[in-house]
């Protein structure tokens, strides 16, 4: 397959940020390592991958626009190079991937997250979720999606469940994490960190309206730290934006002093962010048409040592190790999810519990991602 190569579509990739970029980036990075890899992804894409890796930015906007440029671009490459994998990084790739294919005589697999399987524009379901099912093979990101793609009609003989992986932890001076502490005015308090866009599905309202106040009940000096902006290039987004809504709960409870909201930071930033951390807050809600297809958050926060209180909703159960890695808790226990939180702030045995969250992280290396998916796409094409 190696002579052919993979041609890869997709909307989810730097410059965009978040997890579903994180996880399709490494992946591509990953698959180079081991084939000749052609890339389509969002304007600026160029500057997010080696020389070896042929890639060509579309813009983004409108979404029609860019559908229609990555399937005459996919055309005109497909037609030069005669790759023998068609990867879409999304659902949202899947017409185009499947046509294209059928132009050149490659297989297509598509990697799905959860929310491509189960969104609700009726647009969507007609077109993208039949050419979905056309796909040959379906890599999907959690047991979870895997049983939201068997009921939206795939075939489970087609079905893989690979889940995203994570690098190990960064190396922290004390005198960088000392800097940081005091930029932020943490001292030597507490800290609560949440990493995550800030969409409704992240439950970070409910959080802080019904955990929260019970948290600064038991520590008074915890700190809650938010890193993350709104998702601006989200699909979907209009209804979506929480970030009014938070600050003005911050100002309406008076919590100017409790809670720090940092935006969206570098990943040298963010590691230091992991490294403040005594747990990492995950309350993500439950909501029609929206899923946590997995929580990559939980898992990279367990690679820097520290463990996430999370609600038991879709894909996250694969990415919090229940009494090794965090907590989870029944989906809406508010005052369950508080409990665990405070429990951990305590810092009792802390070395035992970053022990503990690395050793479950290490599970989830990328350089093993990127075995497991190479071994797919081979075997879809060996035996398709």
């Amino acid at each position: 397959m190696s002579a052919r190569g993979l041609l890869i579509l997709t909307r989810n990739f730097p410059p965009l940020r978040g997890g579903m970029e994180r996880l399709v980036h490494q992946l591509v990075l990953e698959l180079s390592t081991r084939t000749t890899c052609t890339l389509i992804g969002p304007e600026g894409c160029e500057a997010a991958v080696p020389a070896s890796i042929d890639a060509t930015g579309l813009p983004l906007r409108p979404l029609g626009a860019f559908l229609l440029r990555v399937l005459m671009t996919g055309f005109r490459i497909a037609r030069r190079r005669r790759p023998a994998v068609i990867l879409c990084g999304s659902g949202l790739m899947a017409p185009a991937g499947w046509l294209i294919a059928r132009s050149c005589g490659a297989r297509v697999v598509c990697l799905l997250h959860g929310l491509d399987v189960v969104a609700r524009h009726p647009l969507y379901r007609a077109c993208f979720l039949p050419a979905i099912r056309r796909c040959d093979r379906l890599v999907v990101n959690s047991r979870h999606t895997d049983m939201l793609a068997r009921a939206a009609g795939v075939d489970p003989q087609r079905i893989s469940v690979l889940n995203p992986g994570v690098a190990g932890g960064a190396s922290i001076a004390p005198h960088e994490l000392a800097s940081f502490r005091a930029r932020h005015g943490l001292q030597d308090r507490p800290v609560i960190l949440s990493v995550g866009r800030m969409t409704r599905r992240k439950g970070l309202l409910e959080f802080l309206d019904l955990a929260f106040p019970a948290v600064l009940q038991r520590h008074p000096h915890a700190v809650l730290l938010i890193v993350g902006g709104e998702a601006t290039h989200a699909l979907g987004k209009a209804h979506d934006r929480v970030q009014p809504a938070l600050k003005q709960m911050i100002e309406t409870r008076g919590w100017s002093d409790a809670v720090r909201l940092i935006g969206e930071v570098d990943e040298r930033e963010l590691a230091l962010a992991y490294a403040a951390a005594d747990v990492h807050a995950f309350p993500v809600v439950a909501l029609p048409g929206d899923v946590e297809g997995f929580g990559m958050v939980a898992i990279e926060a367990a690679a820097a040592g520290v463990p996430t209180v999370a609600f038991a909703v879709g894909g996250v159960p694969d990415a919090v190790a229940d009494g090794r890695s965090g907590r989870l808790v029944e989906p809406g226990d508010y005052a369950g999810f508080a409990q665990a939180l405070s429990s951990l702030l305590a810092r009792q045995q802390p070395e035992l519990r970053s022990q503990a969250c690395r050793a479950f992280a290490d599970g989830f290396s990328w350089a093993s991602r990127g075995d497991a998916l190479y071994r797919i796409v081979t075997e879809t094409v060996d035996h398709c």
